[in-house]
């Protein structure tokens, strides 16, 4: 009986501690306040650039008054925290449902941008920039669709405020593109793929004709033509290559 009186203090103890845990783990993040004072909160959380706390109120926002009168800029706001605080994934699941959601908004624009910058941030890699690593054999699956979400942009809204840095974004992917299927090219020909090596540089002339990675690949088929002896080819290769690469050490050969 003595050993139940020590005891049961102790349990005692544990179990307040419990229910304390549990009732501060069920406060909410954001206090219940009106819609007016929470927007305002959450408007100067960002310009403040404390993102964290900015999407914890949008969050509540977005939860709370799905259609408020801020509904649509709440939505876009969450996009613009998200990305700013690096949860790329987040920013774009938050943008692919404002699009399903508003797919006739006047910011479907910068709705477009927002998902090119967020791929695009997704394939940028800190180490490889900061220490000189090329990286563009690296998988550029996200390069790839943040090419297309700019080219959308620049289709259907030529005029948007956001299309001159979006095109400016767009050449740089598309030479980041086009020096990954060289790399892949490239790999080919040191392991005497030729076939596999002539049309991955093919396609990255017929897809990125305009890359500074052009004379390369041409390069690369007059090469690759020649050793499996495809006489045409090699001939048809050499002729785009003298007339865009005239200084080409390989028109002669």
């Amino acid at each position: 009986m003595q050993k139940v009186v020590r005891i049961f203090p102790v349990m005692l103890l544990s179990l307040s501690l419990l229910a304390g845990c549990s009732s501060s783990s069920n406060k909410p993040k954001v206090p219940d306040e009106p819609l007016e004072v929470l927007y305002k909160q959450a408007q100067t959380k960002l310009h403040s650039g404390d993102y964290d706390k900015a999407v914890d109120i949008l969050e509540a926002l977005d939860s709370r008054y799905p259609f408020g009168p801020y509904a649509s800029q709440v939505q876009l706001q969450l996009i613009y925290a998200y990305y700013k605080k690096d949860d790329t994934a987040q920013a774009i699941a938050n943008i692919d449902r404002f699009l399903r959601l508003n797919p006739t908004h006047k910011d479907v624009d910068y709705a477009y941008y927002m998902r090119g910058l967020s791929n695009m941030q997704e394939d940028y890699n800190f180490f490889h920039d900061k220490f000189g690593i090329d990286r563009s054999d690296r998988d550029p699956q996200y390069a790839r669709q943040a090419f297309k979400d700019f080219q959308l942009l620049l289709k259907n809204y030529p005029d948007s405020l956001y299309a001159s840095d979006a095109r400016a974004r767009a050449v740089f992917l598309k030479n980041r593109l086009a020096k990954f299927d060289l790399a892949i090219a490239d790999f080919y020909m040191r392991r005497h793929a030729w076939l596999s090596a002539a049309n991955r540089a093919k396609y990255l002339i017929e897809n990125y004709p305009d890359t500074e990675m052009t004379q390369q690949a041409l390069e690369i088929m007059v090469q690759a033509y020649d050793k499996m002896e495809l006489t045409d080819l090699a001939k048809h290769a050499r002729q785009m290559l003298a007339a865009n690469f005239p200084d080409s050490a390989y028109i002669q050969q």
